[in-house]
């Protein structure tokens, strides 16, 4: 292999960590975001002000409250120098009595002097303090003589005591002559502003997401069955703009869902003057076999309408409202058991559940009639949490085998030989089940029951 095939390879694999760690950064990144429109608004929001703050306050502490504390420590340091000068020089002021009017009249430091033996040892250097650290780098650097310094503490004055060679000069200072003190206003101008910034932000982008929240809340009201009466149109103009076409998309729909079933009322009308006419001629011919197998096959041609009318026809024109749905379950095992089948009925939680009533009771229906066809013994449960409302359907029948367990919600699929029916169907129960349970949010699952046979699962939100 050359070395450039091997440069090559170098590259190709330090790529592919590169791009590895990125997408490990970014999904990391992305589990500490938040997730509400809400909340990244005011992060997006936020986050600059907080940058741009920052960085003015550490310009301003760097540039302007260091470099002016720095000067003034300076300054307030030349003045001792000078006062240690003038008392080296100027010996006839043996009680230091002008020296120290000086002091105080033209340089406001109050100067005394104390014996040699009066210097306290060093003590612990606070954490942060700007002032100790500068009037400290400026005693080192102007007088150079071992000084003691206390600048803690809530007094205005501070306090310097310096070692000379025949006695400890202590000096009393203002603080605001050594260090700039209008850095606090400054802070609390700058937090202030940001908070009143932060409170109107906070109350904007509140009524800026309410018209989405309230957008959201109609759409899936909607996918439930259900209907938003007080929605309109509000907020900003894609908002409104998002929310005209929801309601355009809601009116075509439901103009579809009527046009629907205008037809098939039209088609129902037709079809059954016409099934009526055939059992009138058979009631004329009379009794014989080959009409009685005629009258068998126009009652199923019947019963085989009105399924595929209810399948068609779906859950229009009901509206939902709250349903006990323990009396409910309670009327479904009364059906089963005088239909010659054990049942029981259980059911955890608020049993009041906003539903279609009428049609999703059928949708239960048909899944305990499907479970009566198929088996003796049926249990349904019930479980309605803060999200979902849950029913099971079990039964101790022959079951579905899994690979056809998604077959047989299609419209007109009869499983004879994997279900051993005795009587017959017309192969839209459980498809009409899942269209009444996805028309309210939900949907209908198969799997195993613990009773051996078949187990239907209803799902909808609440």
């Amino acid at each position: 292999m050359s070395t450039l095939d091997t440069g090559l390879t170098l590259i190709r694999t330090a790529s592919r960590r590169v791009s590895a760690a990125n997408g490990w950064m970014g999904n990391a990144f992305k589990s500490w975001m938040p997730t509400g429109l809400y909340a990244r608004a005011l992060l997006i929001m936020i986050v600059p002000m907080v940058v741009l703050q920052s960085v003015v306050a550490f310009v301003f502490m760097e540039r302007h409250w260091n470099t002016v504390t720095r000067r003034l420590s300076a300054a307030v340091v030349a003045d001792v120098a000078t006062l240690i000068d003038v008392y080296k020089v100027y010996p006839q002021d043996k009680d230091r009595a002008q020296l120290r009017r000086i002091a105080q009249q033209r340089l406001g430091l109050v100067v005394d002097f104390l014996p040699v033996g009066d210097m306290p040892p060093p003590g612990p250097k606070p954490f942060f303090s700007l002032l100790d650290q500068t009037l400290s780098v400026q005693l080192g650097r102007q007088i150079a003589k071992p000084f003691w310094i206390d600048t803690v503490g809530r007094s205005n004055l501070v306090e310097i005591r310096i070692q000379l060679d025949d006695a400890v000069m202590r000096i009393f200072a203002q603080r605001s002559a050594a260090y700039a003190s209008n850095s606090e206003i400054f802070i609390f101008w700058m937090l202030g502003t940001s908070s009143i910034l932060l409170i109107v932000m906070v109350l904007f982008l509140r009524n800026q997401i309410k018209p989405i929240l309230r957008l959201a809340d109609a759409a899936e009201s909607f996918g439930k069955g259900r209907e938003a009466p007080n929605f309109r149109p509000r907020g900003a103009r894609e908002v409104r703009r998002a929310a005209h076409a929801f309601l355009e998309m809601k009116a075509r729909i439901e103009r579809s869902i009527e046009q629907r079933t205008a037809m098939l009322a039209g088609v129902s009308h037709d079809l059954r003057t016409i099934l009526t006419r055939f059992k009138l001629e058979l009631a004329l011919i009379g009794d014989s076999p080959e009409v009685d197998g005629m009258r068998k096959d126009v009652d199923e041609m019947s019963g085989m309408l009105e399924a595929y009318l209810a399948f068609a026809r779906g859950d229009s024109g009901e509206h939902a409202q709250p349903t006990d749905m323990a009396m409910a379950l309670e009327e479904l095992r009364s059906d089963a058991e005088r239909n010659g089948h054990t049942a029981t009925v259980s059911f955890h939680g608020l049993p009041v559940v906003t539903v279609k009533p009428a049609s999703f009771k059928r949708c239960l229906a048909n899944l305990v009639s499907n479970a009566a066809r198929h088996a003796r013994t049926i249990a349904i449960t019930g479980h309605r949490d803060h999200r979902y409302l849950t029913v099971t359907v079990d039964d101790d029948g022959p079951g579905i085998p899994p690979d056809m367990r998604e077959e047989v919600f299609k419209p007109f699929l009869r499983l004879d030989d994997a279900r051993n029916q005795d009587e017959g169907g017309t192969g839209l129960g459980l498809a009409i089940a899942r269209d009444i349970a996805r028309s309210h949010g939900g949907d209908i699952t198969l799997g195993d029951s613990p009773l051996g046979g078949l187990r239907a699962t209803v799902r909808v939100p609440v």
